[in-house]
Formats: C-alpha cells, structure tokens, sequence
C-alpha cells in the first residue's frame, strides 16, 4: 500500500525518508519526534518494509492523523531497496533521513535547512548526536565527535575516523540520486559507501548541535552484523582510493560483494584482499559478535599472513571473558606459531 492520491499540487521543501523493520518498540517515539518538529514544510514518507510485528498499525493510525504522513507497506526487500524507493518516491528537492529507533531534537530540520541554503555549495549536512540507551536514558559517548567541516571530513577519510550518524542527515536529492543512490554490495555499511562517493563531487559537514538522540540497544542492525560491516566499509574505503586515482570503481554494479580472497581479482591489484583483512581484523577486536561469527576465522588468517599482533593477546582474554575458551586457545596457537 502506497498512499499517493490527494497530494498536493505544490511539493514540500522537505521529504524524510524512514524504512521500519519490525520496530514497533520505538517507532511512536521516533514518529512523534518529527511531528514536533518547528519546521513544518514537510512529507514523511514511512515504509514498512515486511514488518511481521505491529509496524504497519502504528503507521497506519498516526497517518491518519497526519495528512503529511505518506505510508508504504509491502513486503520485505531489504533496507537498500527501500531506501532507494523512499528517494524514488520523496517529492521535496531535499530529504532528511531518519530511523525507527531514534529521535530528532524539534530544531533539527529548521537548523539543517538553513545551514543548506545558506551554504548551497554543499550537498550533505548532518549533526552531533546525544547517545541514549534503550530506555531513553541518555548518555555521552567516549568515542570522537563527527567532523565538522569538509576538511575535516577529508582528514577522516584518509585516516578512517567517523563521518556522518546517517539518521542526522540531510541532503539534496538530485546528487544523491546522480549518483546512483545507495549501492545494492554495500550491506549494512551503504551509507559510507554514499558519503565516500559523495565526497567527490559535493562538500560535506556536521552542525556541531546535538540534533538528534541515537540509540544503543543489543538489537540493532550495527551489533548484529558487525564483521559483514566491517568488511563492507573496507571495501568502500579500497574504492573510494580506485576513484580518487582516476580509476574505475569495480563495486558500483554489484548486487553483492565477492568473498575477500577474490578482491585481488575484482580490483585487479595484489594486496586488497590482504588489507581489508587486516581493517577487519582491527575493527572486531572489541566486538563480541565479531569474534564469533566469520569475523574470528578473518583474524586468524590476518596473523597468519604475516599481520601485526598488537590487541590480540588482549583479545585472548577477551574471548575466555565471552565463553569461547576453544577460540582462545585457537587464538593463542596462531600467535604463539605466526
């Protein structure tokens, strides 16, 4: 179901995109936030992708109380369709996104838009975020804060610190969509991928406010999938330096990524394949997910190559710490011979 009919003849400023995922349990909230929001130009386009919980119900009653709300409900296709189809679908020349689990603060639409137009030179604005636990408790991350200006962003991405919090973000549709949109390889890390391609043609910054509250619980996509991601961002960080130096972008009309020991191949160039094993292996040394999944055998063939020690014996007794006494000593056998 797609509500199309009665739209008006004159679009909004604003279209928010929002792709749902069996996330009743915070969707109200996050609906709420963008119904609060003092910028009031606005679609908000809520696709139900699937969902076999109470999403659908939850769209449907607050659409019928908000004529801006636009529902699509269908089967499940994946967060990539959907989020391309949203941007197939926005009417406004520009689009905010946003996540069924997180709130935006009432300022932030009014706050990006004006930073947009007065800065018509860049093509994506995003935020600070307030990290908040399941519970809506909110507390402050450890980690960096994300860039703020184009320079700084250009200095991330050649030494792999933080971009964008993609549910803060904003941007002009017609150079999202000029190129290509979200690619279909980039699974769980399609965002990077965008803002590395992105990077090239439009500049980029945060608002160093606070804009909107990103929440942490054990089911969210980034937990879940930690190595599939960490794999995926260093493959998007292996094309962005192909493009940078001219060259073509093998991933671009991907349905999926090969396994790593093919992309020597796919790059046509020794040594990728042994470098994006090495960011994973990096990448998952504090992950429980990551040292039980696929992300473990990754590590074990990084050592063995030859790869740099630092943080394993650590990460022996990490996994003893997790329950996984074979995969230490698995561990400890690799760097005690390797």
């Amino acid at each position: 179901m797609t509500v199309t009919e009665d739209l008006p003849d004159t679009p909004p400023a604003l279209s928010v995109a929002m792709s749902v995922y069996n996330g009743e349990r915070f969707l109200a909230e996050a609906i709420e936030s963008i119904l609060a929001q003092s910028f009031t130009d606005f679609e908000f386009l809520i696709l139900d992708d699937g969902s076999s919980d109470g999403t659908a119900d939850i769209i449907r009653r607050y659409a019928g109380q908000d004529q801006r709300i636009r529902p699509i409900i269908r089967e499940n296709r994946g967060l990539i369709v959907s989020l391309n189809q949203l941007l197939a679908l926005a009417r406004a020349p520009i689009v905010a996104r946003m996540d069924a689990d997180d709130n935006s603060r009432p300022s932030r639409f009014e706050t990006q838009l004006r930073f947009l137009a007065e800065n018509p030179d860049h093509g994506v604005v995003g935020s600070w975020s307030q990290d908040m636990d399941e519970n809506g408790s909110l507390f402050l991350s450890k980690g960096r804060e994300h860039p703020v200006t184009h320079e700084q962003f250009e200095h991330n991405m050649a030494h792999g610190g933080p971009l964008f919090c993609h549910p803060a973000v904003m941007y002009r549709r017609d150079l999202v969509l000029a190129q290509g949109g979200y690619h279909a390889a980039f699974r769980h890390c399609e965002d990077l991928d965008l803002w590395l391609r992105l990077a090239s043609v439009t500049r980029l910054a945060n608002i160093p406010e606070r804009l909107i509250q990103y929440r942490h619980y054990a089911g969210q996509v980034s937990k879940r999938h930690a190595t599939e991601q960490q794999i995926g961002a260093a493959v998007a960080y292996e094309a962005y330096h192909q493009r940078a130096a001219g060259k073509d972008d093998p991933t671009a009309s991907l349905d999926q990524l090969p396994p790593i020991d093919q992309l020597d191949a796919l790059f046509g160039e020794q040594g990728i394949g042994q470098r994006v094993r090495e960011k994973v292996a990096r990448g998952i040394l504090h992950s429980p997910v990551g040292l039980r999944d696929q992300g473990f055998d990754i590590m074990l063939s990084h050592i063995r190559e030859g790869g740099s020690h630092e943080g394993m014996w650590r990460t022996v007794l990490r996994l003893v710490r997790l329950g996984e006494p074979l995969r230490a000593l698995r561990l400890t056998t690799v760097l005690a011979t390797n």
